[in-house]
């Protein structure tokens, strides 16, 4: 697994006064408890704070909100433990103005209700709670299990479920890409409108092909630095058989992409990886791409910013390295399996078979065999995946296109890096990314994690969002979206 931030939290405990102190302290206090054993970081008032720690009234609404914005809470988690007010939900979250995902969930009755029975009915109160969120035109997340205990096992999977959502929604809302070079002509399908993706949150930062070239041949090959990254390149894949001056000026290209992210604090690439590097430096790109990825630092094949994109909301989603695929091949005799293929550039955490550099051989046919080696070569493991695709309109809209699979064993084979993946309704799903205009690079991250990009891509950004059916697994707040 990548290691990403810890996710921190802020917590409106919502209080209605008329209901039981004892009750509402018992919640909030377990609501707490429940986040941190999940690995949560909780930011709220204290009991010397507000009454009981909770929000009820506009001056305890101030201080939670003030204390988010302070702290800069990643997201926030309202607690209706009891009915709530409304309206300190409502002014605490425009206090704090952070523009945070919200998470809303209402705590259980203790015991079966008579009129004698401490109650309260959160059940109701949540509707009030959402409603006033409406209306300030604020998105919020609703759990599959809207009303429960915080110490059940589905409020722990349900704030851990956030938690990636906050993941992705932040993420994307503050990244930097870096294109390194651009598009190959012939591929239309990696074009995309620079203005509008800065509008979605992320900045691109461009860099001419040629001077990443002139750096790597600017370098010492014999320099410490060097001889250690070739090194760990021939402890990461199988290079034997790989000339010693190829693997020299990989190891000096990926020191300059090192560099290069480090110097303009990048989060994701994409790299023109064919046919210039080829014929100007000797070498292909994947190696380097795929190590990267390993890192966390997803790479997009033929610098493809919205595969970048999509790279790096699927990373964040799932916390595992994601890699760029073509939808390659459907399999000849299984119309729900679908063979997810690139030249070589996935990261190594999808092996099963061992991993070895080669020759990119559909390259060599132009560039010649002595140029075209640095390709990651291996089967992928069996397990689940996700798949995701983002991408715009003609008229700069946002769309997603999200599949969850499985990587299974196959007697086909093919060269380069790839699994055939079962996706359940593949045809129908097809359809749709064929008639909604969808490329034919798509990312895959290990993991099942649609729902997530579901809740973050669809709810928080607005994207409309395709996906093959119900059976996936993937869950929405709207009306479903499997549905025409």
């Amino acid at each position: 697994m990548v290691q990403l931030p810890r996710i921190k939290l802020g917590l409106i405990a919502a209080n209605r006064g008329f209901f039981s102190d004892e009750l509402a302290a018992k919640m909030r206090n377990e609501t707490i408890t429940a986040m941190r054993e999940a690995g949560i970081e909780v930011v709220g008032p204290d009991e010397s704070m507000t009454k009981l720690g909770c929000v009820e009234t506009l001056k305890e609404a101030y201080i939670a909100g003030k204390l988010f914005r302070e702290q800069g809470v990643d997201g926030i988690v309202v607690a209706a433990v009891n009915f709530g007010d409304e309206q300190g939900v409502a002014a605490a979250i425009k206090t704090a103005d952070l523009n945070v995902p919200i998470y809303i969930f209402g705590c259980q009755e203790e015991e079966v209700l008579t009129p004698s029975t401490p109650r309260r009915d959160s059940f109701c109160g949540l509707l009030s709670i959402g409603e006033a969120l409406r209306q300030l035109g604020v998105e919020y997340t609703v759990g599959r299990v809207p009303i429960l205990f915080p110490r059940e096992e589905a409020f722990k999977k349900d704030i851990l479920r956030f938690a990636a959502v906050c993941r992705v929604v932040n993420g994307i809302r503050k990244a930097r890409y870096g294109q390194i070079g651009a598009r190959p002509d012939a591929f239309w399908t990696c074009r995309f409108d620079e203005k509008m993706l800065q509008r979605l949150g992320p900045t691109v930062v461009t860099l001419d092909l040629s001077e990443a070239i002139a750096a790597v041949q600017r370098m010492d090959p014999e320099s410490a630095e060097v001889q250690q990254k070739m090194q760990q390149i021939a402890q990461y894949a199988d290079a034997k058989g790989v000339p010693a001056e190829v693997v020299n000026k990989m190891a000096r290209f990926e020191l300059f992409v090192e560099r290069f992210i480090e110097e303009k604090g990048l989060d994701a690439l994409a790299i023109q990886c064919w046919t210039s590097i080829q014929m100007n430096l000797g070498i292909c790109t994947c190696t380097t791409m795929s190590r990267l990825g390993d890192r966390g630092i997803p790479c997009a094949c033929e610098s493809d910013i919205m595969g970048t994109l999509s790279m790096h909301a699927a990373l964040l989603a799932s916390g595992a390295p994601a890699t760029l695929a073509d939808w390659n091949n459907l399999h000849n005799e299984d119309p729900e399996l679908a063979n997810l293929w690139h030249c070589g550039v996935y990261p190594t955490t999808f092996a099963k078979t061992p991993p070895r550099i080669g020759v990119q051989e559909i390259i060599a046919t132009t560039t010649g065999r002595d140029n075209a080696t640095g390709v990651i070569e291996f089967e992928v493991k069996e397990g689940p995946v996700t798949l995701c695709r983002i991408t715009q309109s003609a008229d700069g809209e946002w769309k997603a296109a999200l599949a969850q699979g499985t990587i299974e064993e196959n007697r086909a084979k093919t060269f380069g890096a790839y699994g055939w993946c079962r996706i359940p309704g593949l045809q129908r799903f097809y359809r749709d990314v064929l008639c909604r205009h969808f490329p034919h690079h798509v990312a895959m991250t290990l993991g099942s994690v649609g729902d997530v990009l579901w809740e973050a891509l669809g709810n928080y950004f607005g994207m409309d969002v395709y996906a093959p059916d119900a059976a996936s697994g993937v869950w929405t707040p709207e009306p479903p979206f499997w549905s025409d």
